[in-house]
């Protein structure tokens, strides 16, 4: 064969990889849609419509809104609810996919933990509110039987139906997650790191002191913010529970919305929500860095 005519045969194959890869492209048109229908337009709709007023001028009111001491405070029931419901989905779920690594991949425990967890992580809206509803509610079943012991948990007013009762429904949904997003992490631990800690007249407690949990922690960091931005943006759970008021931002938008009495400041939503996608996307710049260095030792 002529040497000179394999370039010309690797030349003709070159412009139909360059084509099949474009039309590999195409395949990303439906997460695109997706991203540009439910994420970027509806950001850009929050912050134009948060600059105007209902006849369509520029104000700076709305915005200025957001230092209203009710706003302030809806921000920081938020916050503080989003933050201890994290916490203890991150402390309680790490603590269950420690308890999940002696146990088989295909064994029937571990199958039924990851399939719960992942039906329970996407679990909420009016289903959840229920089922904690007639758990714990007024006339719940535990309610009644702690009642006929002469335990009354509504002693000081149904706070199932208050800010306090997102914290047990939220928990419901953040533990799940947490046991989703943190135990690949976990499990990546190598058993050689063990076995080489123990040679080297280590102990298991000072492998998890110097070694497993400083290569954990950013993943459980990462795992920490996401389980609070995942709080903190939730709201059918708490519209389902929470029927008076609006003591977190969601419920907050949800009054901004169908209200009659915001004369002026009609738009108040769109900068209730402007400060929303700010809050998530400092946390979510954050856990971005975190999840990066949790990646190095990870790959």
């Amino acid at each position: 064969m002529d040497p000179g005519a394999r370039p010309a045969a690797t030349e003709s194959r070159a412009p139909s990889r360059r084509g099949r890869a474009g039309w590999a492209w195409l395949g990303l048109t439906p997460f695109a849609a997706y991203i540009l229908l439910f994420l970027l337009l509806p950001t850009v709709l929050a912050i134009g419509s948060g600059l105007f007023d209902g006849a369509g001028r520029f104000t700076l009111d709305n915005i200025a809104a957001l230092g209203d001491p009710v706003i302030l405070l809806t921000f920081w029931n938020s916050t503080w609810v989003s933050l201890l419901t994290a916490v203890i989905g991150a402390v309680v779920g790490a603590l269950v996919c420690y308890a999940m690594l002696g146990l088989s991949d295909s064994g029937f425990v571990r199958t039924t933990v990851d399939a719960a967890s992942g039906v329970l992580a996407q679990f909420g809206g009016v289903m959840l509110a229920f089922m904690w509803i007639a758990t714990i509610g007024l006339q719940g079943l535990i309610t009644q039987l702690l009642k006929g012991s002469g335990i009354d948990i509504y002693a000081n007013g149904p706070w199932i139906y208050e800010l306090p009762g997102l914290i047990p429904a939220y928990i419901t949904f953040q533990i799940p997650l947490m046991v989703i997003t943190f135990f690949p992490a976990l499990s990546a631990l190598k058993p050689q790191w063990v076995e080489a800690n123990l040679t080297l007249g280590g102990t298991r407690g000072g492998f998890w002191r110097h070694v497993g949990i400083p290569v954990l922690t950013p993943a459980f960091l990462a795992s920490l913010l996401l389980l609070f931005a995942n709080a903190f943006s939730s709201y059918a759970t708490a519209a389902a529970l929470a029927s008076q008021g609006a003591p977190i931002v969601p419920l907050q938008i949800r009054a901004a919305l169908t209200s009659e009495t915001l004369l002026g400041r009609q738009n108040l939503a769109g900068a209730l929500a402007l400060g929303m996608i700010v809050v998530v996307a400092v946390v979510m710049w954050i856990y971005s860095l975190v999840q990066r260095r949790a990646a190095r030792w990870q790959s």
